[in-house]
């Protein structure tokens, strides 16, 4: 039997542990306030003015008082589909964006991370120098192309020779270069990313599966081909998804260069140039917004459907 009044100190002491477990007034305050800020904010600034830029794309407004708005129905899409000539080059612009992305820093970010996932001397340290490009504002990014590519005292046009009077390569100026020239920039960037992207996903590879690859006879190749590639669907999947997102909200480079004029027109710019510029048709920029938002969504969606579909099956 236990001793007299046991129980009840057993039963006082559950009490007092049970209120310790109960969060007081100021902890759901604070709680409320760290939940609840972010949430309004993001409702506030993304949600609300994502609707708000879909419902003014079928109206015109200057921007000055909310009685100037005018419901215009489709007519913005029909101007932009008909009357613009630099709507259909700023689409080509962002498809062929999208490719080279895809097509030349993305192998050359898996090369990349394929090597350093081998543990080789220094590996942190070429980590860090490929990755530091992602690390620096895209703006920063431009000026320092901008240095490169000036055409007197820039890096390629002295090398080749091309900066004495008579021989200039005009890299930015040139319609039928500069778009290729931001190209190079972006994709210097875009390179480490995707290797840290894939670098990530080489580290979840299970070990065990390279093991029983070399004692099947398979040489790095093999392995890599038929073993460890496919275990990066994934990693395929979100590097899929951050570049076309990339290729999509491509602006910082471009403005920096030439503002988007002169051959590298984008619908980011166009966005900008109409609803901020001198003219201030926020509705019709609003209306370019909808099509570059419709785009990314007709592209990523059915990708990531079909994917998951796959990975439920498997």
């Amino acid at each position: 039997m236990p001793p007299p009044g046991a129980a009840s100190a057993t039963r006082r002491a559950a009490s007092v542990h049970g209120h310790r477990r109960l969060l007081t007034r100021r902890d759901r305050i604070t709680l409320a306030l760290m939940a609840g800020v972010p949430t309004v904010l993001h409702v506030a600034l993304v949600w609300v003015t994502a609707l708000a830029s879909i419902a003014l794309a079928f109206t015109t407004w200057d921007g000055i008082g909310f009685d100037s708005i005018k419901w215009v129905g489709l007519q913005n899409f029909k101007q932009l589909f008909t009357d613009n000539p630099q709507f259909w080059p700023a689409v080509e612009h962002n498809v062929v964006w999208f490719v080279v992305l895809i097509l030349v820093p993305t192998p050359l970010g898996l090369f990349l991370a394929v090597q350093l996932d081998k543990k080789i001397r220094f590996s942190r340290v070429y980590q860090t120098a490929f990755f530091l490009p992602v690390v620096i504002s895209m703006a920063c990014i431009g000026f320092v192309w901008q240095l490169v590519y000036n055409p007197d005292t820039g890096l390629i046009n002295s090398l080749i020779g091309a900066n004495k009077p008579g021989h200039y390569i005009d890299w930015i100026g040139d319609p039928k270069l500069n778009l290729w020239a931001v190209l190079v920039a972006a994709s210097w960037r875009h390179t480490g990313y995707m290797m840290i992207l894939y670098l990530a996903g080489l580290k979840s590879v299970d070990p065990s599966l390279r093991e029983a690859s070399a004692l099947d006879g398979a040489n790095e190749w093999q392995t890599f081909r038929h073993v460890i590639f496919p275990t990066l669907r994934p990693t395929n999947t979100v590097v899929l998804v951050v570049t076309i997102i990339e290729a999509l909200r491509a602006f910082d480079l471009v403005f920096v260069f030439n503002k988007g004029a002169q051959g590298t027109e984008l619908l980011s710019i166009l966005v900008t140039n109409n609803i901020i510029g001198e003219s201030s048709r926020i509705g019709y920029g609003s209306a370019i917004a909808v099509v570059l938002l419709v785009i990314s969504l007709a592209v990523i969606i059915p990708y990531l459907v079909a994917t998951f579909r796959k990975e439920r099956r498997a």
